[in-house]
C-alpha cells in the first residue's frame, strides 16, 4: 500500500501523463485473471493448468479463472489472445503446436508466434516414449529397427492426429533412421492409445503424461525415451540416444504466454510467481503423477528455447511434407 502511494504522489508531482497505465501496473492483479487453454478441459494441458492457477491464486490474491478454448490446433485460442488487451488479465497455455509446429504446418496463421505474444514463463517438459504393444516382437530398439527395415511400409503407427507432437516425433524418428512407417491418425490420444493396447496398431509415440500407468503397468512396453537422460519413474528404459538413434529428443512442452506488449512490470510480476509456483508441494506432485519436468525460468530463455524448438521441427516437418491446410 506505501509503494502504491508513493507511486501516486510521485506521478502527482511530475504532471505524468501516463499515471492511469502506471496506476494499473501498480495495482496489479485487482481483478480475476483468465487463463485460456486451447485443448478441452481434463487433458494434460488443462489439468496443469488449474494445478499452476490454484497455487497462484493466494500469492496473486485474484480467481484465475481457465477458459477451455479448443479447436483448429491451437489455432483458435491463441488467435483470441494474439488479439486481447495486453493489460495481464488474459493468458495463455502455450505449446510445440502453437509455437512450435503451426508456423510450419499452416500455410498461414492469423497470428505470428513470434511477434504476437509475450512468453511469460515454461511449466513443464515431459518426453515422449517410443512404445509397442506387449505382444509385438520387439523387445528392444534394435529389435524394432530390423522388424521395421524388413517391412518397409507395412508397419503402421498410431497417433493422436495430424500434426501432434507424438505423429512429428514419429517423423523425426523415421528420418533420423532411414525407416518407412504408415501413419494412422486418430481423434486424440486416448483412442490411438487404446489400439495400441488391443494390438490393433502395433506402436506408438506415447507422451509420459499420459502414459507413463500403462508402461508401469505392462500393458503397452517402452523401448526407448526421446529425452536427454532416462526418466526416474523408468529407470530400465533407455533414451534412444543410448539405444543407437542420436539427436532424437522427442518431448511435449507447456509454458505461458501473454499478447504482445505486456509492460515488463506484469511480465516480471507473473514470471517470478509461476517461478514458485512450480516449486510448490501440491504442483511438484501433481508434475510428478505425469511424468513432467518442470521448467522454470526467465521469459527471455523460454521464449529462446520455443524458437529453437520452431526451428528444429521446421526441418523436419518440411521433410515430411506434413501439411494441414
Amino acid at each position: 500500500m506505501q509503494r502504491r502511494q508513493l507511486l501516486r504522489a510521485a506521478l502527482a508531482l511530475s504532471g505524468a501523463t501516463a499515471a492511469p497505465w502506471a496506476f494499473a501496473q501498480a495495482d496489479y492483479p485487482h481483478q480475476p485473471i483468465r487463463w485460456v487453454v486451447p485443448y478441452p478441459a481434463g487433458g494434460g494441458t488443462d489439468v496443469l493448468a488449474r494445478t499452476v492457477a490454484e497455487a497462484l491464486r493466494g500469492p496473486l490474491g485474484q480467481q484465475i479463472v481457465v477458459d477451455n478454448r479448443p479447436g483448429a490446433s491451437t489455432n483458435i485460442g491463441a488467435q483470441l489472445v494474439a488479439t486481447a488487451k495486453p493489460d495481464g488479465y488474459t493468458l495463455m497455455s502455450a505449446d510445440n503446436a502453437l509455437l512450435a509446429f503451426n508456423e510450419h504446418l499452416f500455410s498461414k496463421l492469423p497470428f505470428s508466434p513470434e511477434k504476437d505474444f509475450t512468453y511469460i514463463g515454461g511449466l513443464s517438459r515431459f518426453p515422449l516414449a517410443l512404445v509397442v504393444n506387449p505382444a509385438f516382437d520387439a523387445k528392444t530398439l534394435k529389435d524394432f529397427l530390423a522388424h521395421a527395415r524388413a517391412h518397409p511400409g507395412q508397419l503402421n503407427y498410431a497417433s493422436p492426429g495430424n500434426g501432434s507432437p507424438h505423429h512429428l516425433a514419429m517423423e523425426m524418428f523415421k528420418h533420423r533412421t532411414k525407416t518407412f512407417l504408415t501413419h494412422i491418425p486418430y481423434r486424440g490420444a486416448a483412442p490411438a492409445l487404446q489400439d495400441v493396447m488391443g494390438g490393433q496398431v502395433p506402436c506408438m509415440f506415447l507422451d509420459l503424461a499420459a502414459g507413463l500407468p500403462v508402461i508401469q503397468a505392462g500393458k503397452v512396453r517402452a523401448l526407448a525415451i526421446g529425452a536427454g537422460r532416462r526418466v526416474a519413474a523408468l529407470p530400465d528404459v533407455p533414451t534412444l540416444a543410448e539405444a543407437g538413434v542420436p539427436d532424437t529428443e522427442v518431448y511435449a512442452f507447456q509454458g505461458v504466454v501473454a499478447p504482445a506488449g505486456l509492460p515488463a512490470p506484469i511480465t516480471q510480476r507473473l514470471n517470478a510467481e509461476i517461478n514458485r509456483a512450480l516449486a510448490t508441494p501440491d504442483v511438484v506432485r501433481r508434475m510428478k503423477d505425469f511424468g513432467m519436468e518442470a521448467l522454470p525460468g526467465t521469459p527471455e530463455q523460454f521464449r529462446a528455447m520455443a524458437r529453437a524448438e520452431s526451428k528444429r521441427w521446421g526441418e523436419i516437418i518440411r521433410a515430411a511434407g506434413v501439411k494441414l491446410d
